[in-house]
Order: structure tokens, then sequence, then C-alpha cells
């Protein structure tokens, strides 16, 4: 039997999928569910922990999506290009829209830390006491501290759904360790699973958690081979500042060629984006002529 090639050091870990096993049918029992679910935080752990991989892109992509999903919770019809062009072609300091306020949220709370200070940079308008006795949730289990996070947000202020899930990511990030937060149940769970409580809301975030986890980790492996293939092309760059550039592609979901202006002039950053285009390293994701934005 032949051996198998030496991974190469610029190659991405291999990231398996979930077994079928776990994802073939939801869990009928709470006691099911939560088996499930600390399955798939274990196999996501390995993912969460590896240091080869582009974490903060990932965290950064799956913020997108979480902000896409919470949009269409409020009925509101923005796409992912719609979130990104409020995000990123507004000016500083003005306000992005409803939809932009919430990618804003969830792209500020898994760019930094775990702590009440970043939350709360994050979630303006809750207070740092409140998101420090969120922090110190108990429970049974991460999911359990998580899901009871969420019915006490919803109990006291019923339409801050978006503080909740992000606030609910965060305690379950920190119950395990993890030292940001990994944007999970927010992509699964549904308007009517926020209306539910006790056993009832446990098992549909122990659901949650498993089809979430099913979404972040084939995300997470295209992303690590797409990170390989930026990272090849660094030496055919002759831009200066293109280090610095390639470092924020590898850390944000979307750039804008103004986003490179501290260490580049305009036109310098708009030909750098298309020659990494050319070289098939990054993506134009508008489909626009004007007003482009770009991502790995």
């Amino acid at each position: 039997m032949r051996k198998p090639l030496p991974q190469s050091a610029d190659e991405p870990a291999s990231i398996a999928p979930l077994p079928g096993w776990m994802v073939s049918a939801p869990a009928e029992t709470l006691e099911q569910a939560a088996f499930r679910s600390g399955a798939a935080l274990a196999h996501l752990h390995l993912m969460a922990a590896a240091k080869d991989a582009p974490q903060a892109l990932w965290r950064d992509r799956l913020a997108l999506m979480a902000a896409e999903a919470c949009v269409a919770m409020a009925g509101r019809r923005e796409g992912q290009g719609g979130l990104r062009d409020a995000l990123h072609l507004t000016r500083a300091g003005d306000n992005p829209g409803p939809a932009g306020v919430v990618l804003r949220q969830w792209s500020r709370a898994v760019a930094r830390p775990i702590s009440v200070g970043h939350l709360g940079t994050a979630l303006a308008g809750v207070s740092a006491e409140r998101i420090a006795f969120c922090l110190d949730a108990a429970g049974a289990n991460p999911v359990g501290r998580a899901a009871g996070v969420i019915e006490a947000m919803l109990a006291d202020t019923p339409r801050a759904e978006v503080a909740a899930l992000i606030l609910a990511d965060a305690v379950l990030g920190k119950a395990l360790g993890w030292g940001h937060l990994l944007p999970l149940m927010s992509l699964a769970l549904k308007p009517r699973d926020l209306r539910l409580r006790g056993d009832a809301l446990r098992l549909a975030c122990h659901r949650a958690v498993v089809a979430g986890a099913g979404q972040a980790l084939p995300l997470a492996a295209d992303l690590a081979r797409r990170a390989v293939r930026l990272k090849a092309v660094v030496p055919k760059l002759r831009a200066k500042g293109a280090d610095r550039a390639v470092e924020l592609f590898l850390s944000r979901d979307a750039v804008a060629p103004a986003a490179l202006a501290a260490f580049m002039s305009d036109r310098a950053a708009r030909r750098l984006c298309d020659r990494l285009v050319s070289l098939g390293a990054v993506r134009e994701l508008t489909g626009r002529d004007t007003f482009r934005l770009y991502g790995v």
C-alpha cells in the first residue's frame, strides 16, 4: 500500500464534515439532541482551535450569515449583497440603515475576544451589567446556558432578538473555552423557536447547534483552501503594501478598495484588487462596474 504524501506546511488541515448520523434526522428527545450537539461541538472545536486556518475570516463570513438570518426574522429582504453594501459602502459615522446595523453588530461581536467590554461595543443599548450577567449564566451544559440567555433576554425585551442571539453564541463560546464568539445557533434558530420556553427552547437550541455546525464546517474548509491560494500569490504582487492588503482580506468577509487607503493610493488599491481577481486569489462580490467589493 502506498503511503500518503506528507501534507505541505502551506496546505490547510483536512476538515471533515459532520458524520451522517448526526444530521440525518432531528433528535426527538432532549437527551438525544444534547448528545448530538455535544458531538457536533467536539467536531467543531478542532476547527476553532486550528492555528493554520483563517479564523478571523471564518468568523466574519459566519457573522454575515447570522446577520442575514436575523434581518430575515425581522421581515426584511436584504440578502448578503445588500448587507455588505449597507456596511462597507457607508461612510464612517453615517447610519448604515437597519440591516447594516445588524451586520455591524455581528461583525464587531466576532472581531474581538469575548468580554463584557467588547460585547458592549457591539451591542449598544445593552448594559454592561446585563452582558456580565449573561456571560455568567448557569446551566447543565453550554447549550442549556445559551438557551437560558435567550429566554431571559426575550422575556424582558421581546424584540431584542439580535442581542439575544449574539449573547447566546457568546455564552456558548465562553463555556467551551473559545476566545472568540462563533455564530452558530443564530444560523439555524427560527422565529418560532425564539417563542419557545424551557425544555422546548433547549431542544431547539441543541438542534440549531448541529445545523449551524453543519454550515460552519464546510465553509471553514472552503475558506482554508482559498486562503492557501491567496497566500501563494503574494510573491507575485509588486504593489507597496500588498502584504498588509492580503492580511486584511484574510480577516474580513468583504473589502472595499477604500479600506486599503491607509497604506496605498486609491488607484493602487483598485489595481491590486483587480490583480488578485485575475490571479484567482479573491473574488469581486457585487458584479458591478463601480462601488465594488472584494473577498476571499
